[in-house]
Parts: C-alpha cells; structure tokens; sequence
C-alpha cells in the first residue's frame, strides 16, 4: 500500500520559514518524480515545486521562485520543501504528490498539511 503522510505545516508570521516533509513507503521511491502542490480554499490546486527521480532537476511555481526550495533524500524516501519569506497568499492546505514521470500530474498523494500565514 502506498502512503505519503506530510509534517510541519502550521502556523507562522509573514516573513517566517517552515520546512515540509513527506514521508512515502510502499514505492521505489527514487524511480518517482516527486511534487509539492497547493490548494487554497476557492482556488484549484496548483504545482508549487517538483523535482526528478534523481534529484538533478527542479522546477518551481514563478510565485514561489527565490523563496521555496524543494529537495529529497532518496536513502530516507523523504522529499523536503523549505518555504522562506512566507506571505500571506501562501496560505493553503499543501500536499505531496508522487509522479510516475517526470512534469506529469501525481498518481499518488498524500493527505495534506496546512500552513497559515498571518500575523
């Protein structure tokens, strides 16, 4: 059975950080394109950030660019966002996504983490 379970959404001042993770078991982890996405309440879900089976290629939202890094450590089948420069309109439920290829929409997901921006 596939999981994905996300951690370290919360709540924090704009201009703070937080750092996501996502733990996935019950896959060859380093053969999937992994992907952190967003959705907002009243708004589609959205691609923030993703990054190759390999780690030797990412891509980011432009909204998220220069303050969003997306990483992953294969040997712990974990995938990582580090959100700096947090803003209010980064306020959403964020999700992780496992793709089968890479710039493909996930086939997998985990259940979501909220993060809150907002003094």
């Amino acid at each position: 059975q596939v999981k994905l379970v996300e951690s370290g959404g919360g709540l924090v001042q704009p201009g703070g950080s937080l750092r996501l993770s996502c733990v996935v078991t019950g896959l060859t982890f380093n053969a999937y394109a992994m992907n952190w996405y967003r959705q907002a309440p009243g708004k589609e879900r959205e691609l923030v950030a993703q990054t190759a089976s390999s780690n030797d290629l990412t891509n980011y939202a432009d909204s998220v660019k220069g303050r969003f890094t997306i990483s992953r450590n294969n040997a712990e089948n974990t995938v990582f966002l580090q959100m700096n420069s947090l803003k209010p309109e980064d306020t959403a439920m964020y999700y992780c996504g496992a793709s089968t290829t890479w710039y493909t929409i996930p086939k997998y997901w985990g259940q979501g983490t909220q993060v809150t921006v907002s003094s």
